[in-house]
């Protein structure tokens, strides 16, 4: 485990559809040392070009992680992610092919955004499921206590491990 914020990200896609019957994904980026939801990227289509981009977004915000782990989907082994790592400096870590608990938290965590958020909404627009979204990452980051962080929220637990 991470040992202080911005060490290691994971990053993995959750699914769901607008009323419409039109899908979309949520592209969720965690701090795993603090559990923070750095960021939630949210499209009908999600490319590799889109999730580096979103990345950069990201590291301008709260600076640059020494790793990010992910599943070896295609968006995250695209030519686009290879050159953003090696531009960054960032080193992209895989998990293996078919074991989704070698990032048994991640897996956690996308379940409790499935059932805390999704599954909550019946949205119309992309705008409103992005709306809602980021209503949901305010409180997990900020208000939701955790059990793992010692029953803080991961803004707070990452303030006091400063």
């Amino acid at each position: 485990m991470p040992s202080a914020p911005n060490q290691r990200w994971s990053m993995d896609f959750v699914s769901d559809q607008l009323s419409s019957g039109r899908r979309f994904r949520v592209l969720n980026v965690v701090d795993d040392f603090s559990r923070e939801m750095v960021g939630q990227l949210v499209s009908v289509s999600i490319c590799g070009r889109q999730v580096a981009r979103f990345l950069n977004q990201l590291i301008e915000l709260r600076g640059k992680p020494k790793k990010v782990i992910c599943d070896n989907g295609t968006e995250f082994t695209s030519k686009a992610m290879f050159f953003w790592s090696k531009e960054t400096g960032v080193e992209l870590g895989f998990i293996q092919p078919g074991k989704p608990t070698q990032n048994a938290f991640f897996e956690s965590l996308n379940g409790k955004f499935r059932n805390e958020c999704l599954n909550q909404h019946w949205f119309r627009t992309l705008d409103e499921a992005r709306y809602e979204i980021d209503l949901w990452r305010e409180s997990y980051n900020n208000v939701r206590s955790h059990s793992s962080l010692n029953y803080l929220p991961p803004v707070e637990y990452t303030k006091r491990a400063a």
